[in-house]
């Protein structure tokens, strides 16, 4: 499958080392085309790349690669409410989400590009109550299907620290705390992820079939939460 993505350049690399150590307007100010050429066009690359196999993969969600408004986030932080003043994340990142999600709250497949880690995966953050509620109840009721999606031998091989995310310290209203599919029940965000080794790879052609490849063994988790939010898959 061609496309014009040939792997992320290395300056992308060397744009967020030097972002780090200079996280500030001035900088970015006078770094901001250098970060259009190797990081937003890059990334709007690796979009399009990921359109006609995500499309085989889960035909409901977007990959949408206009560099703004797109499935691209932005890298400018809202610090209103943080204690950290920084202005600029210290990341690039994409996520792929249901054509019916207006916001990150839907069901999503997640692209995460850092220094400290590239990872890729999916999953729903922090959906509202009712969402969340129709999800604790698919794992109540289909607890047999959610072990089988959990123990699938290629499931685990590839998300390896398994299905993630923070949750309560005890059990949700309505359900016991010895309910076999607790630790699931507990959390208020449900995702998995790759974890990729080498950074490098990123800047290799094939870092797309490596996407691919955890996108589809991550489908039945997604088709799980799709379907148990009453969306299609």
């Amino acid at each position: 499958m061609t496309s014009s993505f040939q792997g992320f350049p290395k300056d992308f690399l060397r744009f967020y080392a030097e972002l780090i150590e200079n996280n500030n307007r001035d900088w970015f100010g006078q770094n901001k085309q250098r970060y259009k050429d190797v990081v937003v066009y890059p990334m709007c690359d690796f979009i399009e790349a990921m359109a006609p196999r995500l499309e085989a993969i889960a035909p409901m969600f977007i990959a949408d690669p206009r560099p703004n408004g797109g499935s691209m986030f932005r890298i400018y932080r809202d610090v209103r409410f943080s204690r950290d003043p920084k202005p600029y994340k210290e990341h690039a990142a994409c996520q792929f989400r249901h054509q019916a999600g207006r916001d990150a709250h839907a069901p999503g497949y997640y692209v995460h590009l850092a220094l400290d880690g590239v990872r890729f995966g999916g999953g729903i953050y922090l959906p509202p109550a009712p969402i969340l509620t129709k999800i604790r109840h698919a794992i109540d009721e289909k607890g047999a299907e959610w072990t089988t999606i959990k123990s699938d031998s290629d499931f685990q091989a590839t998300f390896i620290e398994g299905i993630r995310g923070d949750g309560l310290k005890r059990a949700p209203k309505g359900f016991p705390i010895d309910h076999p599919q607790i630790e699931d029940l507990r959390r208020k965000t449900l995702f998995v992820m790759k974890p990729l080794a080498n950074i490098q790879a990123i800047t290799k052609p094939d870092f797309v079939d490596e996407v691919e490849d955890a996108f589809q063994k991550a489908t039945p988790f997604m088709r799980f939460l799709t379907n148990a939010v009453e969306l299609p898959f």
